[in-house]
């Protein structure tokens, strides 16, 4: 098997097959390593310059639905196409970059692998695109519909006074909106914490009534 295979069938487990032969042209010619990395809450992916006997390094987190490993992994090669226009004597998210991310999504629209939801919020979010994807609820929004995670819910559609679990296994019960974030206590701490709307959660759910008598 060639390389170009192994990176094809790599590609294929993350992104809609559609797209696998144009990004795997990608990392040719732009001459990236691609590395899949285990959830991080900080971040979807980001983007390393090359250092003297390294290629330029992508790493993308490994439970993103295809569609937002997709779209993140187009954020990150602007990235990298922006560098080697400018180097570091432009803005990271500056009008440079969003021109390179629109150049670069402009074909991948067109192999029409996204579902229409995700296609008509990811137009709208082309029109000014934001340092991060879940910089833009609505984009964000569309995308978590399409996740496969068992059990997880977004905070926004629980009702206010729903206990909830997030982390590890920290239970927090939801409060009042307090301009774009959830006012949320944690139990056994009394702390109040803010949250994101689309933060996802586990509903806890009630234990069960026992019998008696």
């Amino acid at each position: 098997m060639t390389q170009a295979e192994r990176n094809k069938s790599i590609l294929a487990k993350y992104i809609p097959e559609e797209a696998v032969p144009m990004i795997s042209d990608w990392i040719f010619r732009f001459n990236f390593k691609l590395k899949i990395k285990k959830a991080r809450s900080s971040k979807y992916g980001d983007y390393r310059p090359p250092q003297p006997g390294t290629n330029h390094q992508i790493t993308i987190n490994n439970d993103l639905n295809k569609y937002a490993f997709l779209i993140t992994l187009v954020h990150e090669v602007a990235h990298l196409l922006t560098w080697e226009r400018h180097r570091n004597r432009v803005k990271p998210h500056g009008e440079e970059w969003k021109e390179s991310y629109k150049e670069l999504m402009r074909p991948v629209m067109r192999l029409n692998v996204f579902p229409e939801d995700v296609r008509a919020a990811l137009i709208v979010y082309m029109q000014d695109p934001a340092a991060t994807n879940c910089s833009d609820e609505q984009l964000t929004r569309v995308l978590k519909r399409h996740d496969q995670k068992s059990g997880l819910v977004l905070l926004e559609i629980l009702p206010q006074q729903s206990t909830f679990v997030y982390g590890k296994n920290r239970r927090f019960v939801k409060g009042p909106k307090r301009k774009t974030r959830f006012v949320c206590k944690e139990l056994g701490t009394g702390k109040e914490y803010l949250f994101n709307p689309l933060c996802e959660v586990k509903l806890e759910q009630p234990e069960p009534l026992k019998q008696t008598g």
